[in-house]
């Protein structure tokens, strides 16, 4: 049986940072996954992602993203590819809504530089958004996407130049603890190693299944949609977006290519039993997003060029879980990112590597403990 000092399951977002830590560390790391790296069929594809400061969830991941920001650039300089565009993001809801408050107190909190615009304001600076009259805006200026396949690419690509080993197509059918190590069972064979990290997104509640924490999989689709100008176009300046309206959140994207401008709603979605099983077509929940567009993109068609399914892993309060296994503490687990986690995946990366060979981190990821108030117990 071959040992390795530590073990990663799944080497998608998540995963493949911590994969790169691991290895950059000196660790011989052994990252297992069902598909490819970079592949399409979790939560870490579709071309984009958004990254921002001003974290209108909690205050608490400010300083996360601040260290996420600075291990973007540095990966960017390891890669020698650009893996962030800042371009800016512009948020809209009622002032007194989640979001708009949220971004408000987390700058306050944290002196972020951000923009407060009227309504009026927003639709004279930003003509290709409409704006309801009783929404207020906030603009931030450092924030944009994530091209997020190259930053999985990028990440695994490190961690091999580092020496880690990565087996793609091979599933993981069971982990165990063995005395201070741990054997981990493939559809392939056995494997033993030291530490074990477990980044399984939405495959994180099998092989999670003793901690016995809720994690609700949802089906995500997100379209691209045909413009009738150059509005929306990233070299014409347009930023990325979240509105916050009563009838959901909505966000999208400048347009990068001729497919048109990258639209999701961030709220909903079908829960999801089975992770390969998901429907992957073109459904009717479209419609709700398409009437977004109509009313609030002015300059695009409700023309649907291309679409992707992603899935989020929720957890019952929408925050992560970034702990240790509370029986085995060679063990740790990021899980649940719920949807808005990608931006992280280079700072909780390092995180597990330190809870994983270290015991303990000086990050400050105390507030995504697994014991926490707010996490309920899954189905036995």
């Amino acid at each position: 049986m071959m040992h390795y000092d530590a073990i990663v399951l799944g080497v998608g977002g998540v995963g493949s940072a911590a994969l790169f830590h691991l290895a950059k560390r000196g660790a011989r790391v052994l990252g297992l996954e069902r598909f490819e790296v970079a592949h399409d069929r979790g939560s870490s594809h579709g071309q984009t992602r958004l990254i921002r400061q001003a974290y209108f969830e909690h205050p608490d991941y400010v300083p996360l993203v601040k260290r996420a920001f600075e291990l973007w650039r540095e990966l960017e300089q390891v890669c020698g590819q650009t893996l962030y565009d800042e371009v800016g993001l512009l948020e809209v809801g009622a002032p007194d809504g989640e979001v708009v408050r949220g971004v408000r107190a987390s700058a306050r909190e944290y002196d972020l530089p951000i923009e407060n615009l009227s309504a009026a304001e927003t639709r004279k600076r930003f003509p290709q958004f409409h704006v309801d009259d009783a929404c207020e805006a906030v603009f931030e200026t450092r924030a944009g996407y994530l091209l997020v396949e190259k930053c999985v690419q990028a990440h695994a690509d490190a961690a091999v130049r580092h020496g880690a080993e990565i087996r793609t197509g091979e599933t993981v059918a069971s982990w165990r603890a063995d005395g201070s190590g741990v054997v981990v069972e493939t559809d392939r064979g056995h494997y033993a190693a030291d530490r074990l990290v477990v980044a399984a997104g939405a495959w994180s509640s099998a092989l999670l299944a003793d901690l016995n924490i809720a994690l609700e999989v949802r089906r995500k689709p997100i379209y691209w949609y045909a413009t009738s100008g150059d509005g929306y176009r990233r070299e014409n300046g347009s930023p990325g977006f979240y509105f916050d309206l009563p009838r959901g959140g909505f966000y999208g994207f400048p347009q990068l290519d001729d497919a048109g401008i990258k639209v999701a709603e961030h709220t909903g979605g079908e829960v999801v039993v089975d992770p390969l099983l998901v429907n992957r077509e073109l459904l009717a929940d479209q419609q709700h997003v398409a009437e977004f567009v109509a009313e609030y993109l002015p300059q695009a068609t409700t023309r649907c060029t291309a679409h992707a399914v992603c899935m989020y892993t929720m957890t019952a309060d929408g925050h992560f879980i970034v702990d240790r296994h509370p029986a085995h503490d060679q063990i740790a687990f990021a899980a649940g990112l719920s949807g808005h986690g990608f931006k992280f995946v280079g700072v909780l990366g390092e995180a597990l590597s330190e809870l994983a060979l270290d015991g303990r981190t000086d990050l400050p990821v105390g507030f995504l403990a697994a014991d926490r108030e707010g996490l309920r117990p899954g189905q036995d």
